[in-house]
């Protein structure tokens, strides 16, 4: 069997997704669990993009032992250093470089002639590969670019250091058939390819970005670039799990592999779907709600004969379990920590207690709590307990047809000072988020608000995504409650809170700088 590399860039190439803002904490808790998943290499971030980016990127090589962290630098000196100084602390150090190849970038956006993007493309891999052992050369819209000069530039970045090749279909314009063939052309017509890796990256504009993968695969790629749930740029990335599982349910068609723990596919894609705040369509393959349900009539008779006349793929392959452990108000901390640990969630010791006394005053309210539920608890408690500058201590909302919806809000400041205003609206969020602006120093605009539930029925919590602008600064929160008002305003907060303490942490070092 072929052995596949996956090179997972949901937290580079999928927070670039409109409206995905990640914080250092949801970064570190990603990549824990991507090394869990066992990826080969974890593309962190852009560290020369910002002090952020550069500290998320180091402290994630620094924590993640199992995989290969990357970051990506453009074709500029010091995108390089940056890359090295954030990563050099890590198992294995590796540096992603990319320029653009085709006809319309180099005219439109480069203005550069094929010779200067040859010679900008050979000097900065020499350089980089002065620093990194392992130096990966992308030459952007590969898939529109002539394939002459695509095996000349290819060719001279490998003379020049490069051991990982990679194709980008950048604008997901090729088919299956033409992006295999630009592997075949490569394959034969760069001299020096047997001395690199080649690896595949695809975007979805077309809906062909799996297909195109596996196509790649098909022609000598041994790499496979992509994210979590698709997310990414425009229509997103190729999905990474519906490769990784196709490879395995028709390795007798492609007789490749890959690493991947395929167990932790459910876990980790809910993950990021909580954390960047983007569903999973319904019908969405591998793990989307629907993948595993069977509505026809004529289905579920045959599924109840042989299950394998209507389910190529078992929910259980995926880590989606038909029955899971029911916690509630009679349970005890040792039950609560030894679920916790069966689902995969890293709760130190210390955080436990205060962890379960959260756990056993919903439970109180909420007749049943799933595994879903745990997960969510866990992920609000840990990722939200660092940037608490507003709490929220009460609400209270007066609606009626007709009556003017208002409000009532008691918040703690960061000085425990208490803070109560009282606001109306057109509507009980609205009334609710005029007087939480007033309650906060700065003007606030919403930008979005979605809400869904975590699980089903009547006592589901309620998950609330908030994108707004807050002190000239766009970033995003999340609330989760068991009454959809509350979730509200905590999401509110939690986006509040987010750029009082990026401020506090970004301030002082541009000021030392």
């Amino acid at each position: 069997m072929q052995q596949i590399n996956i090179f997972d860039t949901t937290l580079r190439d999928g927070e670039q997704s409109a409206g995905v803002n990640l914080n250092f904490s949801e970064k570190l808790e990603i990549a824990r669990q991507l090394e869990r998943l066992s990826v080969n290499i974890i593309e962190a971030g852009f560290p020369a993009a910002s002090k952020g980016d550069f500290g998320s990127v180091k402290s994630i090589a620094e924590t993640v032992k199992n995989a290969s962290v990357t970051g990506l630098a453009r074709t500029v000196l010091s995108d390089i250093d940056a890359a090295w100084d954030s990563l050099k602390g890590g198992a294995e150090p590796r540096l992603h470089t990319f320029l653009a190849t085709s006809p319309i970038h180099r005219d439109y956006k480069l203005k550069m002639t094929k010779e200067q993007v040859v010679e900008t493309a050979v000097n900065t891999v020499k350089y980089a590969a002065e620093r990194f052992s392992i130096v990966q050369w992308s030459a952007e819209d590969a898939s529109r670019t002539e394939l002459p000069f695509l095996a000349e530039i290819v060719e001279k970045v490998i003379q020049a250091g490069a051991r990982v090749i990679n194709i980008p279909d950048t604008v997901g314009y090729a088919t299956p058939k033409e992006y295999g063939e630009i592997f075949k052309y490569l394959k034969n017509n760069v001299p020096s390819i047997d001395k690199v890796a080649l690896s595949a990256h695809c975007h979805d504009d077309l809906g062909m970005a799996t297909a195109n993968s596996l196509a790649a695969i098909e022609n000598g790629a041994t790499q496979i670039e992509g994210t979590i749930n698709g997310i990414g740029e425009r229509a997103g990335n190729a999905a990474l799990e519906e490769i990784a599982v196709a490879l395995h349910i028709r390795k007798d068609f492609y007789n490749a592999q890959t690493t991947l723990n395929l167990g932790e596919i459910s876990r980790t894609s809910s993950l990021v779907s909580k954390l960047s705040g983007m569903p999973v369509p319904a019908n969405k393959a591998v793990i989307g709600a629907n993948a595993y349900a069977h509505e026809s009539g004529i289905h579920q008779d045959g599924v109840l004969k042989e299950v394998t006349t209507y389910e190529i793929i078992s929910p259980q392959l995926v880590g989606v379990q038909s029955n899971s452990l029911v916690l509630g108000k009679h349970s005890g901390r040792h039950a609560f920590k030894n679920r916790l640990d069966e689902l995969g969630l890293d709760v130190a010791d210390e955080d436990i207690k205060p962890l379960f006394t959260v756990f056993k005053d919903l439970a109180d309210r909420k007749k049943e709590m799933t595994d879903e539920d745990l997960v969510a608890l866990v992920l609000e408690e840990k990722l939200s307990k660092e940037q608490r500058f507003y709490e929220l201590i009460q609400i209270q909302i007066q609606y009626g047809t007709n009556q003017v919806p208002t409000a009532t809000v008691t918040l703690s400041g960061s000085d425990n000072q208490v803070i109560q205003e009282a606001g109306t609206g057109a509507g009980s969020i609205e009334a609710l988020y005029n007087t939480l602006e007033a309650s906060v120093n700065g003007e606030i605009n919403l930008l979005d608000y979605r809400i869904q539930s975590v699980g089903a029925g009547r006592d589901a919590l309620a998950q609330v995504f908030v994108k707004l602008a807050y002190q000239g600064v766009e970033t995003s929160g999340r609330g989760l409650a068991q009454d959809v008002l509350e979730a509200s305003a905590k999401a509110y907060l939690n986006a509040v809170n987010r750029v009082i303490y990026m401020k506090e942490k970004t301030e002082p070092a541009m000021q030392n700088s």
